[in-house]
């Protein structure tokens, strides 16, 4: 294989496909990046970490054919410090190692069989699917953050997403707080889909088509993997098998008093305040007549208190919450008045805009005397 492009393109590409390259495997192609050198010009470049896996297309002057797998972050150390200018990828047949070399510097590094490389899941044409970029961009930031980290429960680390005819629908959930989001979206889909996603893999293709111009998403699930086409460049995912959690039956019926927020200034008193919630300490909201009183302490460490006026009646209530759960959630509401309504101290809050198509709930932390 003989190829040369412009350095500034191919770390690009090398940068993005990093995020898929991984070191912890017991299969050490996969901690490499394959190369695939067309005679039309087009090299294709990709990452797996057999979980998810990215590829990219970029153009090239393509001398010679051929297919090698580099070891990904040697590679893109090396080209990310070459000299500006064109970059040189030579393979010589039955030679292990392959050159990669711009101006005087040159560099020579031990490669891996392409035939060593796993096949990647293809976007199947036949079912696949457009949507609009921006709203599916949007609905994934502010799903995926409610998203669990947590791997003992490979369910609730995915996203519920529900693909319908004019809307796209996602449900996130960590078992503390849930989030749940509809936004409407031009679609070629004929059918309704539903499938859980992987967060990881939704939080990638938003980082992509934010990096990219595009403006529709191909789309296509079968076996057991989703992959996504944004431009030349594809994302593949398995899904994950379960059964996600029924969120309707989390939604209490009713909620005892609905109090009207200001975003930006909400927001600004629960940051100030929560810097003194330290060592899992609640942030607490205390609802008197007129008045909501945000405050913090944590032993050894400090407390502080902040009053705002709010348009509160009845009887006094104290609520205590997670201060990033609860940071989040107002972070997560798209418009400038934010709805909180509350039950009692034992009841979990539900946060909400002034229309109907997101909702975030999140469960309470019981306050000690």
């Amino acid at each position: 294989m003989r190829i040369t492009c412009h350095k500034e393109m191919l770390n690009e590409k090398l940068q993005l496909l990093l995020k898929t390259v991984t070191t912890r495997s017991t299969m050490p192609v996969l901690s490499g990046i394959r190369l695939d050198a067309k005679a039309t010009g087009k090299v294709e470049a990709a990452s797996t970490n057999m979980e998810l896996s990215l590829r990219v297309v970029f153009d090239a002057s393509v001398k010679e054919e051929g297919a090698i797998v580099l070891p990904g972050r040697l590679f893109a150390d090396v080209t990310r410090s070459l000299p500006p200018g064109e970059v040189s990828v030579i393979s010589e047949a039955e030679e292990p190692q392959v050159t990669v070399a711009s101006g005087k510097a040159s560099f020579k590094m031990n490669s891996l069989p392409a035939s060593d490389f796993p096949r990647l899941p293809e976007l199947p044409e036949d079912e696949a699917f457009e949507l609009e970029a921006g709203p599916l961009t949007e609905t994934i930031d502010i799903v995926a953050r409610a998203a669990s980290r947590d791997e003992t429960r490979p369910v609730l680390t995915g996203i519920l997403v529900k693909f319908g005819k004019s809307s796209i629908k996602m449900v996130a959930t960590d078992s503390y707080r849930l989030s749940v989001k509809e936004t409407k979206v031009k679609s070629s889909l004929a059918e309704k889909k539903e499938a859980i996603v992987p967060r990881q893999s939704l939080e990638e293709l938003s980082r992509i088509i934010a990096a990219s111009s595009e403006k529709n998403v191909r789309i296509g699930m079968a076996d057991g993997q989703i992959v996504y086409g944004v431009g030349a460049t594809k994302v593949a995912s398995r899904l994950i098998e379960g059964q996600f959690p029924n969120y309707q039956q989390l939604l209490p019926e009713e909620f005892k008093h609905e109090i009207a927020l200001d975003r930006e200034e909400i927001l600004e008193v629960v940051s100030r305040i929560g810097i003194m919630a330290q060592k899992n300490a609640p942030l607490k909201m205390r609802f008197t007549a007129g008045e909501l009183t945000v405050s913090a302490q944590t032993p050894q460490v400090g407390e502080a208190t902040e009053s705002l006026p709010v348009a509160f009646e009845g009887e006094e209530i104290e609520v205590g919450f997670n201060p990033e759960f609860l940071r989040e959630g107002l972070e997560s509401v798209p418009q400038e008045q934010i709805f909180l309504r509350i039950i009692s101290p034992l009841r979990p809050g539900l946060l909400k805009g002034k229309e109907d198509d997101f909702f975030y709930l999140v469960m309470p932390v019981r306050l000690t005397a």
